[in-house]
Parts: structure tokens; C-alpha cells; sequence
């Protein structure tokens, strides 16, 4: 379904009108079945419309990339501090916590850094304790 704003060319009479689709639309004024409801005139147009806007699907995309928004300013502050308060160890990470697990002497050491799926799995298995962040790779953080 379709909706067009017409025009009476005749009395200047603007109403609008549903159709099946535009191919409908140009048959019926072929056909000469489109007439003014004020003057009977079959002189009619269709006028420039303006395409609707779906408020509540705006407002929804609005609120979700505020959502996005949100989120990512939480993980920016926790970057923050994770930068200011542990060391960086890079992918030397899964080697680094081992240390620190098995010598007592290093248990105030703080670390963070890259390791894959596998070995997280395996320092878990080891009573290793360790999270898992997001990281939003930013030149501001």
C-alpha cells in the first residue's frame, strides 16, 4: 500500500489517497477513475510528500547508541584504571601469571596483557584466577 497527496488541477482541492502500489496508481488515471471529490474533475496529480519518519523506531535507535554510548565510557574508565594501576606484560601474560601464582614472592604484583582462549582455560584448570575485559582499542585511553 501506498499513500499519495493529491492535487485537483481544477478547484486546487489537496487530498490524499491509498493504493495498491504506483503501478496501481498510474492505471487508475489511465483509466480516467481518479476524480476530484470537490468538482469532479479528473485533472489530478499527485504532489511532493515527504516520507514518514517512524518516531518510535528513531527514539529507539536514539536510546540504544546512548546505551553504546554508556557502555563504552565504563569500559574506557576501567582501561584507565587498569593502566594506571597494573603492569603491562603484553603476550608474555599466561607466563606472567604463572609466575606470580607459584611465587609467593610476587603475589602484589598486578599484571594485565593478551592471551588466548586456550590459555585462559588452562590457568583456570591451574586455580589460576583471571578476567576477562573488553578492550576498546582508543588513541584518548
Amino acid at each position: 500500500m501506498i499513500k499519495y497527496s493529491l492535487n485537483c488541477k481544477e478547484c486546487d482541492l489537496k487530498f490524499e489517497s491509498w493504493f495498491a502500489s504506483s503501478k496501481e496508481y498510474e492505471k487508475l488515471k489511465r483509466k480516467k477513475l481518479l476524480k476530484c471529490l470537490n468538482c469532479d474533475s479528473l485533472k489530478i496529480e499527485k504532489s511532493l510528500m515527504a516520507p514518514r519518519i517512524n518516531k518510535k523506531e528513531y527514539i529507539t535507535r536514539d536510546k540504544e547508541q546512548k546505551k553504546i554510548t554508556k557502555i563504552k565510557k565504563k569500559i574506557s574508565e576501567y582501561q584507565k584504571f587498569i593502566k594506571n594501576n597494573f603492569e603491562y606484560v603484553g603476550d608474555n601474560f599466561t607466563h606472567e601469571a604463572r609466575s606470580i601464582h607459584y611465587n609467593n614472592k610476587k603475589k602484589e604484583k598486578n599484571i594485565y596483557g593478551t592471551a588466548t582462549k586456550d590459555d585462559l582455560k588452562e590457568l583456570s584448570e591451574e586455580g589460576i584466577d583471571v578476567q576477562t575485559i573488553p578492550w576498546i582499542e582508543d588513541s584518548s585511553n
